[in-house]
């Protein structure tokens, strides 16, 4: 018996999701790593724990997830939409008990890959993707405005120079990327003028030393569970649809294929090892993943090289970084803004189905009032199979042909039979009419579920109970399968069920 790998464990695609891109990842990383630093801090701030937290879990997840994840040069490490989650945990149990829900977050991720349920995925419609990626442009954007809030004009100044660094260089050189350029710039300019800027050391004070290996301080007990599980599970379920909805955009950015099972194994994974190094719970960062795409990065080294360069950063070079003044950093964040936002989508408007239309502008809307990603898209995903059941419905239909005689009618049934269908269906027949012989054709139908197969019994038995003969036919093998399985008609008592 020969053991045989996966064609993504194959040296040659090693090679090249490793070393294919190598100067424009390690570039990227370092943008990347900058930019990481203050929403780590941000995040562990909202998460109401120290900022080596966030910072610490940045760093082992993009790290792990560099090696196991399934979209190469996807960014993943702490985020906002997870910190929410954590702030009744951390305020009424502690830190310890964060760590011990990280951990058991990543074991319900894994065990989600494990089952292949990334493939639900296809149940996610372009237009809550839209919405998706233009709700999360918006916040992104607004989480920069209290930065202006009492800065004065220099903070706008410093800002317009970021952007323009950022969008001119490239017409000059693409040798280095721009925002890193504008970091660097802007920072010598801070150092010069003494403006008096707010910088990334104003935002909280960075870990002096490397994360170690700990089991959380927590008892090990049923209680424990019932504390953490429900935590766990929310932070499981957001970190999954953020992170492979995440996957899906930078597929299309890139135009390349990404393994969606093995990402949510892979998030498992990060965040169990990030439980045990003094980390919070995270998943990927759509907006630090434009950034690696926009900066060059394609492969897994640029994901590792981001969480190594945060950590070298935060440890070798922590008293430059704390001097970068978060007028660069804004300025970058607001070119991830503007790249992240699907601009196409406006002017598409017009031309696009009314009902996609307002499912994106739903999910924006969602995700911006709650600013709660998975909401969003759970309340797009909903609102688009409204619509597209309410769709479905408009055009099933259904004639009645009379044989030669008039006692036979034949009823024709064209569309989809389902539980929106079904009290039309019902209520098209004539059950006082006149004759001896009713056939129900299906051959150009289809039977979905237990209420279409319940609309069938009911107008059969309808009809038998007055003495009409009722046959049903032209049924397709799954629609056949689905009466002998559910349908009571053809059962012994089915007559009694009526009454």
């Amino acid at each position: 018996m020969t053991l045989r790998l996966p064609a993504s464990f194959s040296p040659a695609v090693l090679r090249e999701e490793w070393f294919g891109n190598v100067r424009a990842d390690l570039l990227a990383g370092v943008v990347v790593a900058l930019a990481l630093i203050p929403e780590a801090i941000a995040f562990s701030i909202i998460a109401g724990v120290d900022p080596k937290v966030g910072l610490y879990a940045s760093f082992t997840i993009a790290v792990t997830t560099a090696f196991v994840g399934g979209r190469p040069g996807m960014i993943s490490a702490a985020t906002g939409a997870m910190a929410l989650l954590m702030i009744t945990l951390v305020r009424d149990y502690g830190l310890e008990y964060l760590f011990a829900a990280t951990i058991l977050t990543g074991v319900i991720q894994f065990a989600f890959g494990a089952f292949r349920l990334g493939r639900v995925m296809k149940f996610v419609p372009k237009a809550v993707m839209v919405g998706f990626v233009n709700a999360l442009a918006i916040l992104i954007f607004m989480a920069q405005l209290p930065q202006f809030a009492g800065a004065g004009w220099p903070m706008y100044a410093f800002v317009a120079a970021g952007l323009a660094i950022i969008y001119g260089v490239p017409r000059l050189t693409t040798a280095i990327p721009s925002p890193l350029i504008a970091i660097v710039v802007l920072t010598l300019v801070s150092l010069m003028t003494g403006f008096g800027l707010k910088t990334v050391g104003d935002m909280g004070a960075l870990p002096t030393e490397l994360p170690f290996f700990s089991l959380p301080a927590v008892p090990f007990a049923l209680e424990t569970l019932e504390i953490i599980f429900p935590i766990s599970f929310a932070l499981a379920l957001v970190g999954l649809i953020e992170s492979l909805l995440t996957a899906q955009i930078v597929d299309e950015r890139t135009d390349t294929g990404s393994d969606k099972n093995r990402e949510a194994r892979g998030q498992g994974i990060a965040n169990v090892i990030t439980g045990f190094f003094g980390g919070m719970a995270g998943c990927a960062m759509i907006g630090q993943s434009v950034i690696n795409v926009s900066s060059g990065g394609r492969g897994r080294l640029s994901t590792f090289s981001a969480g190594a360069f945060l950590l070298v950063f935060i440890l070798v070079l922590g008293d430059w970084l704390v001097m970068i003044p978060m007028g660069a950093l804004v300025a970058v964040m607001i070119m991830v803004s503007i790249g992240t936002f699907d601009w196409g989508s406006i002017l598409a408007i017009r031309r696009a189905p009314k009902g996609e239309t307002a499912v994106m502008l739903v999910t924006v809307a969602t995700v911006v009032y709650t600013h709660d990603l998975s909401i969003g898209v759970l309340v797009g995903v909903v609102l688009s199979a409204l619509l597209f059941a309410r769709a479905v419905a408009d055009h099933a239909f259904m004639e009645v042909r009379e044989s030669s005689g008039g006692r036979e009618h034949t009823y024709v049934v064209t569309g989809q039979l389902f539980f929106v269908t079904v009290n039309g269906f019902l209520e098209f027949f004539d059950y006082d009419e006149d004759v001896d012989r009713v056939v129900l054709d299906l051959s150009q139908s289809h039977v979905w579920d237990g209420s279409a197969v319940a609309a069938i019994d009911k107008a059969v038995l309808r009809y038998r109970k007055r003495g009409v003969e009722v046959e049903v036919v032209g049924l397709n093998e799954r629609s056949a399968s689905l009466l002998e399985r559910l349908g009571t008609h053809d059962k012994p008592g089915a007559e009694l069920a009526l009454h």
